[in-house]
């Protein structure tokens, strides 16, 4: 068992190595993931904003933790697309020949989903601040933050798996986010629940997205997070297990 745990993680670390490289290669990819979160924020908080009543007097305070949702969302397509190009390039049939553990072909995906989305984050972050965004959060709270933001991403990247796995066009790799992206749009990220239609209301308030945002939003601003953050977790956690299980499921059949 040592053994094995032994070259497990050694050959992950060669899958992430080989996925790393495809991204510091195209660091554009980045910087596309951050460009339509960015116009959003930006649209929102100097078009919109002073209409938009959230009962808190920095708009980009209360908007921020939507907007790092969505270029997660965004970003996650780049992994289902990567891995449809592995499978049509017969990528997948020269590692499976080779000594190696199957499933750290995924994981190299997963892993490198994770550093890239972050460094998404922190630009939006940055922006944001550019902008007046401003926490009271300690070190703890931003760990915290950050900590949900990475569960988030396991999350759906295991999504875009299954996406990029199934695939039968390049299109079509990708074209599962757009639901994604879009979603916080229906939650809490823009405005409050209670401001809407009781049909829209209802969706709003027992969707993912509202819980990981309010408990981010109690975070950032150093309020009590309540249940939400455990509600967040239960969310991310069950779409992490079952994602999961359905593409090894699919992996295992090519």
């Amino acid at each position: 068992m040592e053994s094995t745990n032994k070259y497990f993680f050694k050959d992950m670390s060669v899958m992430f190595g080989r996925s790393m490289r495809h991204i510091s290669r195209s660091m554009d990819t980045i910087i596309t993931v951050c460009i339509t979160p960015i116009a959003m924020m930006l649209l929102f908080v100097y078009v919109f904003g002073g209409a938009i009543q959230t009962g808190t007097e920095n708009y980009v305070n209360y908007l921020l933790p939507g907007i790092m949702l969505m270029a997660i969302g965004s970003g996650i397509a780049y992994v289902a697309y990567r891995l449809y190009i592995d499978k049509e390039r017969g990528i997948f049939e020269r590692f499976h020949s080779m000594p190696i553990a199957r499933s750290t072909v995924l994981w190299g995906h997963v892993l490198t989903s994770l550093i890239s989305n972050g460094i998404s984050v922190v630009v939006i972050i940055l922006v944001a601040l550019l902008m007046g965004f401003r926490s009271s959060a300690g070190i703890l709270e931003w760990l915290a933050v950050f900590g949900i933001l990475g569960i988030f991403t396991l999350a759906l990247t295991w999504i875009a798996v299954i996406a990029g796995l199934a695939a039968k066009t390049p299109d079509g790799a990708g074209a599962f986010s757009y639901p994604i992206i879009f979603l916080p749009f229906i939650s809490s990220a823009f405005v409050p629940t209670d401001t809407m239609p009781s049909a829209v209301r209802a969706f709003a308030e027992n969707q993912p997205v509202t819980p990981i945002v309010e408990a981010i939003r109690n975070l950032l601003a150093n309020q009590p997070v309540g249940n939400e953050i455990w509600t967040a977790l239960a969310w991310c956690i069950a779409i992490i297990v079952v994602a999961y299980i359905f593409a090894m499921r699919i992996y295992k059949k090519l």
